[in-house]
């Protein structure tokens, strides 16, 4: 069938985005270099070439060459607006498409390293609009979704047509698989509906034929569709069935009552995915040819690779003995619930709670390391669920029920009811989940018991070892549950939350120095009665001014004047932050600018240092961001990068908020040479110290500028004199100071004012 013939419509429209240019526009030099890093092991679809095989996962797509065995990734970073991949093909002129589970389809063009994003499904109204399977017949793509067929130009990107009733069947049926035999065959839930021979207007009903279990098809759930033998075999979720004339025959009875999941025919074989087994056929015997463990999706055949097996896992290169994965290097989830880097620049990551927790797993210098039962030992289960760096750069990770480890770079500790006195949930106390760290100014760790049989929430180890228990008494003797978000103030104050329904809100405890003395310990309890915006509690964190920022369902309360602490409270001076009225906080994080990053469900926030100026907002619209309910935020202060983790993945970027230098060394300024007049180029410079002044000046001395660095390492000059006018080109001088006009350090920068 020629489908250029057929009537043009539903041409609807087309988004090209180049992502990395759309924030370089919006942001500027603010905020540059954003990365996305996702799992790419739960693959769905595959699509081999003569190069390799391309893969469509749950964290975007790959590619991996046999060749020399490298791997390219993508994600929305490379311009892509997909991100849970369901589909992939390759078109005839060598671009890779990509479906998604949310309707979107990205092309790729390997030759250009661009990528245009087709958004018609997924700004449809439609409820149901994943991407099935992807299909090429001459210069057409065949999209099978959720509610039925579209035909897409595979040079223009533009719609043909869309076909959402087949003869008998109701309107808007999900079609599995398509299959092009000279007519389209779809394969749908409700069977198979096949294109009349000379039908040309395929939106018209009466243009299909259907075949049911009525026909003889094993099931109506219909999977897949292959020619083998030059008969047409369908899998269903209940079996095999071969197309003889009107009517279907179940086949190979061996898998009655069974689902396939796919088919496929390569070297006079055909293949048959069901349940976790490969089963070789050739016509006449049927023997096994690969079984599992894991789940295995869909196949595929590469002249270089062999039988392949999209997984769970990555991909499954099934004739080699042992069998090969395949999958590029990267975190053990997409989950990243709690973060931190650590004192060198590592990120470290906790992974989730029950059955979603991968373990805890580590990235440095461009490699990620996963930590979990199978590769260490030591670890009781892989549920860890909150991170925490001490000074000491030791990371602590709880476990949702079997305590918490101690990581150094030469070991790992379990901490639980078994070595330690530390007591479970009431109706467990073998279950001992541990739900936060902090440290004080002894280096004592502090660690917050989740849900205390025994009621002592706080629990404390010091640095030789020894181990002291806190009832608090403002938890007024109950058995509370749900404790989360410790902190330990410039004072040694502990502050945690409980949205237990007996006693919700936030609560503090000082055992004023004195570890066995209980008689001189505060305690106290803060509510909405007490000025918080919400009893349900869910981030808090403590800024460079030592006041302490505490996130609730609706909004941000500030409490300064954390000193003058007293069993009621009554001392604090509690604030709400206007700026973040209404919004749904799950982490804050500070950086070396006193600014607040803000988690929301809404993408990620950042206010000024006071928070009465909202500064940026970042989203999964107008950022890299890949999902916009923000689970956790981390900073490294000394490059000024910003982690944000989500349910689909973690993103990075680098801000110009960097920890200050303690002394001056030598300034780093750039773009050199300086660019100015056409556009908003700003000069940054590197390499201050906290609160410097610097000042712009002639080579013969003439002052043109003078202003004060944010705060941290890194300034920036627009490029004009204190009237507002651009400078002339020429080369300048810059000198910074620090504020007691001690130390002084100096640089140049040439100018070219166009």
């Amino acid at each position: 069938m020629n489908f250029k013939q057929m009537k043009l419509s539903n041409i609807r429209f087309l988004s090209i985005l180049f992502l990395s240019l759309f924030i370089q526009q919006l942001f500027g030099q603010q905020f540059t270099n954003f990365r996305n890093y996702t799992d790419m092991k739960h693959v769905s679809a595959l699509q081999t070439n003569s190069l390799g095989v391309w893969a469509a996962s749950k964290g975007g797509g790959f590619f991996f060459n046999s060749s020399n065995s490298s791997y390219t990734t993508l994600h929305k970073t490379d311009g892509f607006n997909g991100i849970k991949l369901t589909a992939v093909t390759i078109d005839n002129s060598g671009k890779i498409w990509f479906g998604s589970e949310n309707g979107i389809i990205d092309v790729y063009n390997p030759g250009s390293n661009t990528t245009s994003s087709i958004l018609d499904i997924f700004n449809s109204g439609r409820s149901l609009k994943s991407i099935n399977q992807l299909s090429v017949t001459g210069d057409t793509i065949i999209v099978a979704s959720d509610f039925g067929i579209s035909l897409i130009d595979s040079k223009s990107l533009l719609f043909l047509d869309t076909f959402f009733k087949f003869g008998s069947f109701t309107s808007n049926i999900a079609v599995n698989s398509i299959f092009n035999n000279g007519l389209i065959y779809a394969s749908t839930i409700s069977g198979i509906a096949v294109q009349k021979k000379g039908a040309v207007n395929l939106s018209a009903p009466e243009s299909w034929n259907v075949f049911t279990t009525a026909r003889g098809l094993p099931s109506n759930n219909v999977k897949k569709l292959v020619k083998f033998n030059s008969k047409l075999i369908a899998g269903t979720d209940k079996g095999l069935a071969l197309k003889n004339g009107a009517f279907w025959s179940k086949i190979l009875f061996q898998f009655n009552n069974k689902e396939i999941s796919d088919l496929l025919v390569a070297q006079d074989t055909l293949y048959i995915l069901s349940g976790n087994k490969i089963s070789a056929y050739d016509g006449t015997n049927l023997f096994t040819r690969f079984t599992s463990s894991i789940n295995l999706n869909s196949l595929a055949f590469s002249s270089t690779l062999g039988l392949l097996a999209a997984s769970d896992v990555g991909i499954i290169q099934v004739y080699g003995s042992p069998a090969e994965i395949i999958f590029p290097n990267g975190p053990a989830a997409n989950q990243f619930p709690n973060i931190t880097v650590d004192k060198e620049g590592a990120f470290w990551s906790a992974s989730g709670r029950d059955v979603t927790g991968k373990g805890f797993y580590k990235f440095n210098k461009n490699k990620w390391t996963t930590f979990n039962k199978s590769n260490s030992p030591v670890l009781p289960s892989n549920s860890y669920f909150v991170v925490y760096t001490a000074p000491d750069n030791t990371k602590y990770f709880g476990n949702w029920g079997r305590g918490f480890v101690k990581v150094t770079d030469k070991s790992i500790t379990n901490f639980d009811v078994n070595n330690t006195d530390l007591v479970g949930i009431e109706s467990d106390p073998s279950f001992l989940v541990i739900s936060g760290f902090g440290a004080d100014s002894k280096n004592n760790i502090w660690v917050l018991n989740f849900w205390a049989a025994d009621r002592n929430v706080l629990n404390v180890i010091t640095p030789k070892g020894l181990w002291y228990h806190f009832k608090v008494p403002s938890e007024l003797n109950l058995t509370l549950k749900f404790h989360f978000n410790l902190v330990v103030d410039q004072f040694n104050t502990k502050w945690y939350s409980s949205t237990d329904p007996k006693r919700s809100g936030l609560f503090f405890f000082n055992e004023n120095k004195t570890l066995t003395n209980t008689a001189d310990d505060v305690s106290g309890f803060i509510s909405t009665s007490s000025g918080l915006n919400s009893n349900s509690v869910s981030a808090i964190a403590l800024d460079k001014r030592g006041e302490l920022w505490v996130g609730t369902n609706f909004g941000v309360n500030v409490i300064s004047n954390l000193g003058s602490l007293s069993s009621s409270g009554s001392g604090l001076k509690i604030s709400s932050v206007f700026s973040l009225r209404q919004q749904s906080i799950n982490s804050i994080a500070v950086d070396p600018l006193n600014r607040k990053w803000i988690g929301t469900n809404q993408g990620l926030l950042l206010v000024n240092s006071d928070g009465s100026k909202l500064l940026t907002t970042l989203n999964t619209t107008n950022s890299a961001l890949l999902s916009d309910v923000i689970r956790s935020v981390t900073i490294n202060e000394n490059t000024g990068e910003v982690f944000a983790g989500t349910d689909n993945g973690l993103t990075s970027f680098i801000t110009t908020a960097v920890k200050p230098a303690a002394n001056f060394s030598e300034l780093f300024t750039y773009p050199s040479p300086f660019i100015i007049g056409n556009g908003n180029n700003k000069l940054i410079i590197d390499g201050l110290v906290k609160d410097s002044n610097i000042k712009i000046l002639t080579i013969s001395g003439k002052l043109l500028k003078e202003f004060s660095s944010p705060g941290g390492r890194i300034a920036s000059w627009n490029g004009k004199d204190k009237n507002g006018d651009y400078v002339s080109s020429g080369v300048y001088i810059i000198v910074a100071f620090d504020k007691d006009g001690n130390n002084i350090t100096t640089g140049k920068v040439a100018v070219i004012r166009k």
